[in-house]
């Protein structure tokens, strides 16, 4: 019996209330819409299934790979063979925790996040109400936008390793930097995190939060299927400017596209797969390196595939 099948067994005899689905297409679960299946993946409603769904793994000798809303990855045609906790639609607690604190699991949404925020005349989450992920991911990635991100209002977050031990790690430890945490490099499951905000005008709260979402759908290609920003922004420059500067807006491949809106967007314009969608980020690098010198540096995660040519 593989490890695979194993842990399969193991977790459908230790947790039979877990919802647990065999080779799911990840066209279902990324913002791209591509990908294909993988071989298993649990979908934990609540924090006390973790720990032994961790331990499992580790038994078994299989590390878990922690997905939230799919909104920064992209997964190969063929799928993968790892087992994928997601998290999304579990781990939902959302409440306050002192007069000008938070606390939010790593399932609820950054949008739903700043909207309670707000509520509660809370300032300094604004920019994170258009991101679309998770709380979960925006800790893993430092997510941000609009001179805003997560290192601004995390205090702590807690965490489970992956033998299931839980920790609670503040900020200072946490490595943020552009794009990237601690757990970019270790990979423990974020179960949590306390953010810490402050007191400001509910109105003013809200008429920012409906300006960046202008602004946003102004300038952003939310029309179609997409991880968000492709490149991360190289020293110096923007992505998008370089990527216009070579000429390659509306430049596609198949049904993948640079996006004529942003050019710092790669968007599935209708029935793209994950190979096209590498075609077209290996010829933009390529074209921008050629041209400008500058090395860009994608932003989304890769399952199950590699940037490297074929």
């Amino acid at each position: 019996m593989s490890g695979m099948s194993a842990l399969r067994d193991r977790l459908r005899k230790e947790l039979p209330q877990l919802e647990l689905r065999e080779q799911e297409p990840m066209s279902r679960h990324t913002t791209f819409r591509v990908g294909g299946p993988v071989t298993l993946m649990a979908l934990p409603k609540g924090e006390e299934e973790l720990a032994p769904i961790l331990r499992a793994a580790a038994q078994e000798g299989i590390t878990p790979f922690f997905l939230g809303k799919g909104s920064n990855l992209l997964v190969a045609d063929q799928g993968a063979d790892a087992f994928l906790i997601k998290l999304a639609g579990g781990l939902t607690r959302l409440e306050l925790v002192g007069e000008t604190s938070l606390y939010a699991g790593s399932g609820v949404t950054l949008a739903q996040a700043a909207v309670f925020a707000a509520g509660h005349g809370l300032t300094g989450l604004e920019f994170a109400h258009g991101i679309p992920g998770t709380l979960g991911g925006g800790v893993f990635m430092n997510a941000g936008a609009y001179d805003g991100e997560m290192a601004q209002v995390i205090t702590w977050v807690d965490c489970l390793d992956l033998e299931g031990q839980p920790h609670r790690l503040p900020l200072d430890q946490l490595e943020l930097g552009y794009r990237k945490s601690l757990f970019s490099r270790q990979p423990w499951l974020i179960t949590g995190a306390e953010l810490t905000l402050q007191k400001g005008d509910p109105q003013a709260i809200r008429e920012k939060m409906a300006d960046l979402a202008q602004r946003r759908r102004s300038k952003q290609p939310l029309e179609y299927p997409s991880a968000g920003s492709t490149f991360k922004r190289p020293v110096g420059h923007f992505a998008g400017g370089l990527i216009e500067q070579c000429g390659l807006k509306g430049t596609a491949v198949g049904g993948a596209q640079v996006s004529e809106k942003h050019a710092g967007f790669v968007v599935n314009t209708g029935g793209a797969t994950c190979g096209e969608i590498l075609d077209l980020i290996r010829l933009v690098r390529r074209r921008v390196l050629e041209e400008t010198g500058v090395t860009l540096e994608p932003e989304v995660r890769l399952l199950g595939c590699t940037l490297e040519e074929p």
